[in-house]
């Protein structure tokens, strides 16, 4: 039998723990490695021989999508799977965009989640059935990339010239994008307008 070496990446300690201690009770699993942040991850990826890496989405620092891309693209074989608390829809194919080979909520079993782990190492694609169904029905993320990131400074409470000289936009650009951003979310102001993208996971 084959181990699977697995590389567990969550800013939660016990979350680690938990899973890394369901895990190794698997016979063709190992946890070689854990991480508190995303950037942990990628580190800790570039020194270890890795099989799989799961990663949580939401990580202080570089979060889960942005080390997935990094581990991916270091071209090392390590697969991705993505465990994360939120079944939000644009997660999904955010993390397929990252280059991610499957994603899981936390509540799903540890017998599924170490089958998702098999998966994954044999090159097949898992996808939690709820969210795959909630990803349909929500369509495609409807937002510019610039928009996001108005968005994303908008969500801090930043005025329109703060936004700005964030993203070295000017003020009426800045609100040009927050005014398409509140169409396209069908939403009366920013505010909503950033509660909406974040519950889709378009942020």
């Amino acid at each position: 039998m084959n181990e699977i070496r697995v590389l567990i990446a969550d800013d939660q300690a016990l979350v680690r723990a938990g899973l890394a201690a369901l895990l190794d009770l698997e016979p063709d699993i190992t946890v070689v490695a854990q991480a508190a942040d995303g950037a942990e991850a990628v580190a800790l990826a570039g020194e270890l021989a890795l099989d799989v890496a799961l990663l949580d989405i939401e990580m202080p620092g570089l979060t889960g999508l942005e080390a997935t891309e990094r581990i991916v693209a270091a071209g090392r074989g390590t697969r991705c799977l993505m465990v994360t608390t939120f079944d939000r829809p644009g997660y999904l194919r955010r993390a397929f965009d990252a280059g991610a080979s499957g994603f899981v909520v936390k509540d799903t079993p540890a017998a599924e989640l170490a089958e998702a782990i098999r998966k994954v190492h044999a090159g097949l694609r898992v996808v939690d059935p709820a969210l795959a169904e909630k990803s349909l029905l929500a369509g495609p993320n409807p937002l510019t990339p610039r928009e996001q990131d108005v968005l994303r400074e908008a969500s801090h409470g930043a005025s329109a010239g703060q936004i700005g000289r964030a993203l070295h936009l000017s003020a009426g650009t800045v609100r040009n994008h927050l005014s398409s951003a509140i169409g396209k979310t069908g939403t009366a102001n920013r505010t909503e307008a950033v509660a909406v993208a974040a519950r889709n996971g378009w942020l």
